[in-house]
Formats: C-alpha cells, sequence, structure tokens
C-alpha cells in the first residue's frame, strides 16, 4: 500500500509534480528542445542514455528538492535506470523527498468519435508489480480529447477508471489524465463534458479508491473546483498542453487547488550546452515561477 509519508506529500505539500516521462515517440523533440539533434546519437539505446542524463541531471540538482517538487512521473526506462547511484525511484524519495510516479500507458489508438483512447496496456499487471518493487508510489495515463463530443469523453473516461481500479488493485494510485487539446475551438464546451464524465466516475468509487486528476489548463478559473473537493480525489494537478511556461503558471494561477505537473514548460530554458551553474540557475528560477503559481489561491 502507498507508503503514508508519501500519502501526506501528495495530499499537503506546497509544490508542483515534475513530467520526466518523455516516451520513445516524443523523446527525440524532447532531446531537440534540449540542444541535443537527432545526429547525436546512431541508436534508440544512445537516444535513452541521452534523455536519462537530462533527467538525471534535473533530478540531481539540489534545487529539484521536495520543498517545492512534491512528486515526478517517470518512463519505465527512467525508473528501470539509476539516479545519484541508487534505483530512480528510491533516489528520488530518500535523497530528495520527490514521490515517484510511473507512466504506464502505451501510447494512443487512432481518433474515433473526437477522442483517442490509450491503446491496450499489454502486462500491465507485471508492470504494476515492477512499479511496486520499484518503490513507485503511483502511475499515469494519458488519453486525449480532440472535439466536443459527449459520447467519445465518456468512453475516454470510463477507459481511464477502468485501468484506474486494475492499478489501485495493485497497490498504486493512479494518475488520471484525460487530456483536453488546446487548440479546440470549443474547448470550454468539452471541459465542462468532461467535468461531468469525471464527477460522475468518482461518485461510483468506493471509500479508499482515490485517485489523482491530471487535465488541461481551463478556459474558465476554477472550472474543477468540485474535483478539487471530491472526496476520492487526492489532488488535481494541470498539465501545460502546449502553453509556454508564461501562459501555463498564468492559467494555472487562477485555478485555486491544482498545482502543475509540467514537461515541456518544465525543461524549457535548459540545454546540455549550459554549464553546471548555468542550467542550475535557469532550473532554479523555473521550479520557483511553476511553484508560485502552484501555491496561489
Amino acid at each position: 500500500m502507498p507508503n503514508q509519508s508519501q500519502v501526506e506529500q501528495i495530499l499537503k505539500g506546497a509544490g508542483f509534480i515534475a513530467a520526466l516521462d518523455q516516451s520513445g515517440g516524443s523523446t527525440p523533440k524532447a532531446l531537440r528542445l534540449y540542444g541535443i539533434d537527432e545526429g547525436a546519437y546512431a541508436s534508440e539505446d544512445e537516444m535513452y542514455d541521452l534523455i536519462h542524463a537530462m533527467r538525471s541531471r534535473i533530478a540531481e540538482a539540489p534545487e529539484f528538492s521536495g520543498d517545492k517538487v512534491i512528486g515526478a512521473i517517470l518512463f519505465e526506462k527512467t525508473m528501470d535506470r539509476e539516479m545519484g547511484g541508487k534505483p530512480s525511484g528510491t533516489y528520488l524519495w530518500e535523497d530528495s523527498r520527490v514521490v515517484p510516479f510511473l507512466k504506464v500507458d502505451k501510447g494512443l489508438a487512432d481518433a474515433a468519435d473526437g477522442v483517442q483512447l490509450m491503446k491496450p496496456i499489454d502486462g500491465l499487471d507485471a508492470l504494476l508489480k515492477r512499479a511496486v518493487a520499484a518503490e513507485m508510489f503511483g502511475t499515469k495515463m494519458r488519453s486525449v480529447i480532440g472535439e466536443a463530443s459527449k459520447s467519445g469523453i465518456a468512453a475516454n473516461v470510463a477507459q481511464q477508471f477502468e485501468i484506474g481500479k486494475q492499478i489501485l488493485a495493485a497497490g498504486l494510485v493512479p494518475i488520471i489524465e484525460p487530456e483536453i487539446t488546446i487548440s479546440m475551438d470549443n474547448k470550454a464546451d468539452a471541459e465542462a463534458m468532461l467535468l461531468d464524465a469525471i464527477g460522475a466516475e468518482l461518485d461510483a468509487l468506493k471509500p479508499g479508491e482515490d485517485v489523482m486528476l491530471k487535465l488541461t489548463l481551463p478556459e474558465t478559473a476554477n472550472q474543477y473546483k468540485a474535483l478539487v473537493d471530491h472526496d476520492r480525489v487526492m489532488r488535481v494537478v494541470a498539465l501545460s498542453g502546449g502553453y509556454d511556461r508564461a501562459e501555463a503558471n498564468a492559467r494555472l494561477a487562477k485555478n485555486a487547488g491544482v498545482v502543475a505537473s509540467f514537461s515541456r514548460a518544465l525543461t524549457e530554458g535548459l540545454s546540455a550546452s549550459q554549464d553546471d551553474a548555468t542550467f542550475r540557475a535557469q532550473l532554479a528560477d523555473t521550479i520557483d515561477s511553476i511553484y508560485r503559481a502552484s501555491i496561489c489561491g
């Protein structure tokens, strides 16, 4: 079952959750933004070595600590490697007081009815056992909403909660992430539908079946206040979704009780070419800005 000290960190900690979980498809872009293009590696293994070095440089920096970063989401290959001479999850908690989570989805299915469901997660039970052994606190899984389709959104959320219950049964806390695409013309309509669909699923959960939610920053401030206050929700976190850090922070600050879980907005401005002092100064400024936006309200 979840570590009680980690439960308290997630429930009450002031700060945000870092998303360090770029997968195979998004890793080349993440490396390019970090200043490493495709010509710098000749194989997938070399690519993963480079992205792990980037993640380790972030996570091992003294500025990356539980005082402002309450949790971190890891890619499977990151979980399986080491940081600071220890297994990644162990290092994050023991050395930094950062609660570790594992990304478990295997990507998106083709679009249908305005949404992209998750592909089947083959071998999920075995992966969850490995996650428990690697001292993960919880998991994260992403699906996408591209249109304000009531039936599509309901199906998307139903899939998330169905798999979420499997994760809960393994003793882990699921972060449920039905991402709304920020470029939608009718984004606010989709957000209203999503609120209703998630609320219905939460109401059907039993005491002790507590989850976390990762949602796109909404058009209307405090759109998801009812979810923040729901008894079955440990924390609502927000993804940057393509907004730059300034825009993401400004939107986040308007949503009381919601904290960040940024990926691109977290690594924005960091570069492989920076010396350690410059890198750490940029990381400190970034963490501080996201932290301040997360604790507003």
